[in-house]
């Protein structure tokens, strides 16, 4: 089927796509909702990265520029221009139900718009998603977390130390699906560039939250 990717630029996003392209579906695009024309909406991920991370996977990337209050209209617009480009489906990389939305919220916009839903790591158990996305190559680091995490968690790879952290809390949910950590992908298995980030800082956002400004990163092309 052919289908548009959602694409946060963060593990979850970038695992469901990559499954999805082993289950045979044709990505036709990423799409990534932007709370500014410099950084991904909550993810607060630089466009610089976003575009090196579309142009690793050698798939177009459509960025659309939205609100907390525009933003259900935009992502169906957005949507519908796809659809009349040809997209059949929509890949997203939920586990749950979408935070911050009513129950099957996704649903009803894709059945709104007309698009199929494609949902790889949907209900799946969070901790085998993690432990098999650690062995698809794919590497993260935390750019986001909420008050259940101090800032030392910010700039951390994702790897199977960071598993077993994460684990020793007893309250936070390993892929993070309580809103409790978000990342930037920076290399993966089908990546022809990786990104390397030269230089962050932590900070402590206004509602408590923690975030990774990124402020020099390079990238540089993959052999063979």
């Amino acid at each position: 089927m052919k289908v548009v990717a959602s694409w946060s630029g963060g593990k979850d996003s970038a695992y469901a796509y990559y499954l999805a392209k082993q289950q045979g579906h044709q990505v036709l695009s990423l799409l990534t909702m932007m709370m500014s024309e410099e950084k991904s909406n909550f993810h607060m991920i630089p466009s610089g990265i976003l575009d090196a991370q579309a142009k690793a996977v050698g798939v177009p990337l459509i960025k659309k520029t939205t609100s907390a209050q525009t933003y259900e209209r935009d992502f169906k617009d957005v949507l519908n221009e796809c659809k009349a480009k040809g997209a059949q489906g929509l890949v997203t990389g939920d586990i749950y139900e979408v935070t911050g939305h009513e129950e099957g919220w996704l649903g009803r916009i894709c059945k709104e718009v007309g698009l199929t839903p494609v949902k790889p790591l949907w209900m799946g158990d969070t901790k085998k998603i993690y432990l098999d996305y650690l062995k698809t190559g794919f590497k993260a680091t935390v750019v986001r977390t909420n008050r259940d995490l101090s800032l030392d968690w910010l700039g951390r790879v994702l790897d199977r130390k960071f598993y077993d952290d994460i684990l020793k809390l007893g309250n936070v949910d390993p892929c993070g699906e309580g809103g409790e950590y978000h990342t930037v992908i920076t290399d993966g298995p089908d990546f022809t560039q990786k990104i390397e980030l030269l230089e962050t800082e932590k900070k402590r956002l206004d509602n408590g939250f923690g975030y990774l400004e990124i402020k020099k990163y390079k990238v540089t092309p993959k052999q063979g």
